[in-house]
């Protein structure tokens, strides 16, 4: 049955057998009879409708979206379990008190009537509230799924958006190193080939394993150590307990780029970067990705052309981020004290 919830079955039973001990309470201080005769009427009466109505609801509508019956067959149902809690239910609780009595004469003597009142009115607004319960559960899940697929379209849209900044920046780079050293350009082609065929296919899936996005960066900074030989320098420390840690394909892509654009090459000497993975324990855990580099920093930078889309990456980055995990996720920009800029990304870690 794709509704059945023994849990929700087992609050359900509980709060009927509630329902039960109060009316008998209310019966035994109206005056009806003693307190356990009233209780195992009420119990009997009341266990036997919930069951009938509640395993009945599961089993007719199994294949619908709410877990109740449509149209004419919920008022069917209802009326059923009513009729089966007052004979079954009368014939226990007249077991237990001693008085196998049949219809009239129970009735004038335990308030039959009233038992009925009660019974129906009882069992109508528990069907009532089921009812509106599974249809609350029904309603919500709709919403949580919806969001999910708009979050999921949302990541697609900024992962396309974001593979051609990639491209379009490499590109720039190859461009500028054809009319220096068309030796070094041709290399460096054939790395971009290489990279793109391995990083595309990789792109096209909603996460993958921390490992791989190294191996990308790996990639990446190989291709770049071809225009910028020497005064480019890269560490990448990945613990292999956090090598299968699901991340978004090129998540740390544009901190690297912005690290070597906006931190290295402005530089002389150009410099050292560094990306890092580790934890950060607490409860939960969260996951930290650093991309640290020893480059201009945070300050005013050399004149150089302004590329457009200068903070694009930084905000894909964030936006991607904020899609996924909301405020439970940062990015943060720190300065060095001794130069360079340290970028850090901090989520909760899923393993």
């Amino acid at each position: 049955m794709p509704h059945f919830d023994l849990s929700a079955l087992a609050r359900h039973g509980l709060v009927t057998t509630v329902l039960c001990c109060l009316i008998a309470l209310v019966l035994a201080l109206g005056g009806q009879g003693a307190w356990d005769v009233q209780l195992a009427y009420a119990l009997s009466i009341g266990l036997t409708s919930w069951l009938v109505i509640d395993l009945g609801r599961l089993w007719l509508s199994r294949h619908a979206a709410i877990p109740w019956p449509a149209g004419w067959r919920g008022g069917a149902l209802v009326l059923a379990g009513i009729a089966t809690g007052m004979a079954v239910g009368t014939a226990l609780g007249n077991a237990y008190s001693g008085r196998p009595l049949g219809g009239l004469d129970l009735w004038q003597r335990h308030g039959g009537a009233g038992a009925l009142l009660i019974t129906v009115a009882a069992s109508v607004g528990m069907s009532v509230f089921f009812y509106q319960r599974g249809k609350s559960q029904h309603l919500q899940a709709q919403i949580v799924q919806v969001q999910r697929d708009a979050a999921e379209a949302r990541l697609k849209l900024l992962e396309a958006q974001l593979e051609p900044h990639m491209v379009f920046n490499t590109l720039a780079n190859l461009r500028a190193l054809i009319a220096t050293d068309p030796v070094r350009a041709q290399d460096m082609l054939d790395h971009l080939i290489d990279y793109l065929r391995a990083t595309l296919s990789a792109s096209r899936v909603p996460l993958h394993p921390l490992a791989e996005e190294f191996e990308r960066l790996r990639d990446y900074l190989e291709l770049m150590a071809v225009r910028m030989g020497a005064r480019l320098a890269y560490a990448l420390e990945l613990p292999d307990d956090l090598r299968a840690v699901p991340v978004p394909p090129l998540l740390l892509q544009p901190l690297v780029e912005n690290a070597i654009r906006h931190g290295l090459e402005p530089q002389v000497q150009g410099g050292r970067i560094t990306v890092r993975a580790s934890v950060i324990s607490g409860a939960p855990p969260r996951l930290r990705l650093q991309v640290q580099d020893s480059g201009a920093g945070l300050g005013p930078l050399p004149a150089l052309p302004e590329a457009p889309g200068r903070h694009f990456g930084l905000a894909q980055v964030r936006e991607r981020l904020a899609t996924l995990h909301g405020a439970d996720a940062t990015l943060e920009l720190i300065a060095e004290s001794v130069g360079g800029t340290n970028a850090t990304i901090t989520f909760p870690l899923k393993t």
